[in-house]
């Protein structure tokens, strides 16, 4: 049997998951978590082979999560689990000790291929995730990840000192849809808070 814990904060994709990986011949699921502190709660009395893991999550993103998790415990296998298929995220995962990536509009024979393999000490890549990650590593070491425009357009509004409501008020966008890009882009530039975000924002002239 594969033992399988969810790093999810998505009610429908962590609904999915459970109703999928509790029918599945193999597979164990023996727990979840919505955010990073119920994950590294859960394994401090517990354990798994495999965690699928999130990307965005409310409290700490999951590549700073991977990082952590792996450095405790090197046995667990960590699969990426994402909507976002850019190869900065997709390496950080990798460098931060994931062992695969995989999308989650992924099917599920996808899904259960990637989990036997990383449980097998494999790596496993979606298609897409690693057409993205071989672009990222064809770019010099010092570049940084390229940003879309409306990532531009909040990373700038973030650095002006505007809250997520006024900068969503700006934009004709939703609060949450600006904490989504603000968390995005904590992620995307390997950063740990807003402050250190605009440090490097300025210090870099990403704006």
């Amino acid at each position: 049997m594969i033992r399988v814990f969810i790093v999810d904060d998505h009610p429908l994709v962590l609904e999915g998951l459970k109703s999928l990986l509790s029918n599945e011949k193999g597979i164990e699921l023996v727990g979840y978590a919505t955010n990073g502190q119920g994950c590294l709660g859960y394994f401090i009395k517990n354990t798994a082979d495999v965690i699928l893991m999130d990307i965005n999550l409310p409290d700490i993103n999951g590549i700073a999560l991977c990082k952590e998790m792996k450095s405790k415990y090197p046995g667990i296998s960590i699969l990426g689990l994402s909507t976002f298929s850019q190869g900065s995220y997709v390496l950080e995962m990798m460098k931060n000790g994931a062992s695969g990536y995989i999308l989650k509009n992924a099917g599920r024979d996808e899904l259960l291929e990637a989990i036997m393999q990383v449980n097998r000490g494999k790596t496993y890549l979606s298609f897409e995730a690693g057409q993205s990650l071989w672009k990222q590593t064809v770019q010099t070491n010092n570049q940084l990840p390229e940003l879309s425009g409306r990532e531009k357009e909040v990373l700038t509004l973030i650095v002006d000192g505007l809250t997520n409501p006024e900068i969503a008020a700006k934009l004709y966008l939703s609060p949450s849809t600006i904490d989504s890009h603000r968390k995005n882009l904590l992620a995307k530039l390997n950063v740990k808070n807003t402050a250190s975000l605009v440090r490097l924002a300025i210090e870099t002239k990403l704006i």
